[in-house]
């Protein structure tokens, strides 16, 4: 395949998620087709993305022959029933020489994911609710945060954080840090992208930060824990939780916390999925009752919560339910939007950390698309959205030498395109957070920030 060619891609399933990797693959240039029974929906996917559109069960082999399987280089399927998202994968395999991934999301598939796509031959499940709930679990061991996302393997992170008023980084150039930082913290940090309003920065070290500034940096775990502590922020995770919404964002979240020892309180309103519930994760407290009651909350003790999650079907209840508890409480809030309309609007409140599911699996599928692409050589490793999607955190693999490995990155950097920052090196297990001494090798894993958009080769990064 030509790497200057997109590949053939069929999402069956228009809901959110199928909405948004349409968006982001026709983004990258692939060739899209979509499969749903909803005409008026397919209608209007294909008019406004310019991609082909096809009605009907995407689980049949004559609808996805009419789709153009045959020729189809990965097929993703994102309806909201897991079997059927399974079938069409079965399908799909049965008869053409693709990739697949498929969405599966029933807690009761959750142990069997590895068996699945092993048995079934697929490239990916997905389960976008336990990746949410992996996400929130990791704010919640660093309640400072606004967003941690690991990569290297989990050893290394990637995490973003607002400078507050009076913080000793106000102020304060890049190239400066190293004056009030011990050496050994400050040299094993970068700060790769600056979110400055409506404005995005890959800063370079006379870059100066200021309040308000929501700033990303790369570091190992414990060395992000000692920076963010001599910053004057504090790292240690939360000892409880109150979840508002029992649904299965809420049972994934309860079961990673209850493994880290957090104490977890739900609150549904549904009292046989309290019942639920309370046989499902018997270490948690389950309360009946109606979580957008301002009475009930603070007869649960919200005022003293350690911290709160809106998990609840409705994005303007978890908002409101969010601004209410940073207004009776010093909760670290987190809060769960299933849509993106009115986005620029929801970035003006605060929310705390605010975690999108659609964007999460984008970010995997996206992620593999681009390995996939790159002639089949699973360059991409991991895919992260920074600064409302402006910027990307994209983990490449090198593969083999070329004009980017051997060289001293002082030297490599004339010859880079704009807004490119080279994060971290891991090299056999080891993180190295480069200067421009050191270099890139064969073999190597390099966390790439950039503000370019499809990267799947180091090689990209020369202009």
């Amino acid at each position: 395949m030509s790497k200057n060619k997109g590949l053939s891609v069929i999402i069956v399933g228009c809901g959110k998620v199928g909405l948004t990797l349409v968006e982001q693959l026709s983004r990258e240039g692939h060739d899209i087709t979509v499969i749903d029974k909803d005409r008026e929906l397919v209608e209007s996917i294909s008019g406004t993305y310019d991609v082909m559109g096809v009605v009907g069960n995407g689980a049949s082999y004559s609808i996805q022959k009419e789709a153009g399987i045959e020729n189809t280089d990965l097929i993703i399927a994102v309806t909201e029933s897991d079997e059927l998202n399974l079938l069409c994968c079965t399908v799909a395999k049965r008869v053409a020489n693709c990739s697949a991934i498929a969405r599966v999301r029933t807690p009761d598939y959750s142990h069997d994911v590895s068996y699945l796509q092993e048995r079934l031959g697929l490239a990916m499940i997905f389960n976008p609710e336990l990746e949410s709930a992996k996400e929130a679990a990791r704010m919640l061991s660093l309640p400072t945060a606004l967003e941690v996302a690991s990569f290297a393997h989990g050893q290394a992170e990637l995490i973003n954080f607002k400078i507050p008023k009076d913080n000793k980084l106000d102020g304060m150039k890049l190239w400066d840090m190293s004056k009030s930082i011990p050496a050994d913290i400050e040299t094993n940090v970068v700060i790769c992208a600056v979110e400055r309003g409506e404005e995005v920065h890959i800063p370079s070290g006379n870059f100066r930060l200021q309040c308000g500034d929501v700033v990303s940096f790369v570091s190992t775990r414990r060395i992000a824990r000692k920076f963010l502590r001599s910053i004057g922020f504090k790292t240690r995770q939360v000892r409880s939780t109150m979840i508002v919404g029992g649904g299965r964002s809420s049972y994934y979240l309860a079961q990673e916390l209850l493994q880290m020892g957090i104490a977890v309180k739900i609150i549904e309103k549904n009292r046989a999925r309290c019942e639920e519930l309370c046989e499902l994760l018997p270490n948690a407290t389950i309360i009946n009752g109606d979580g957008s009651d301002e009475a009930f909350l603070r007869e649960e003790g919200i005022e003293y919560a350690e911290s709160f999650v809106a998990l609840t079907g409705i994005d303007e209840e978890n908002i409101l339910l969010t601004i209410h508890a940073r207004n009776v409480s010093n909760a670290k809030v987190i809060t769960k939007i299933n849509r993106v309309t009115f986005r620029s609007a929801i970035n003006t409140l605060d929310l705390g950390s605010v975690i999108y599911p659609r964007y999460i699996t984008s970010e995997a599928i996206v992620a593999y698309a681009r390995a996939k692409h790159n002639s089949m050589n699973s360059n991409v490793e991991t895919l992260n959205y920074l600064c409302d999607n402006r910027v990307e955190a994209v983990e490449i693999r090198v593969n083999e030498a070329s004009a980017v490995t051997g060289t001293m990155l002082k030297e490599l950097k004339p010859r880079m395109k704009k807004d490119i920052l080279i994060a971290s090196i891991n090299r056999k297990g080891k993180i190295l957070i480069p200067s421009g001494m050191d270099t890139i090798e064969p073999e190597d894993s390099v966390m790439v920030v950039t503000s370019h958009s499809g990267f799947s080769d180091i090689r990209d990064i020369l202009a």
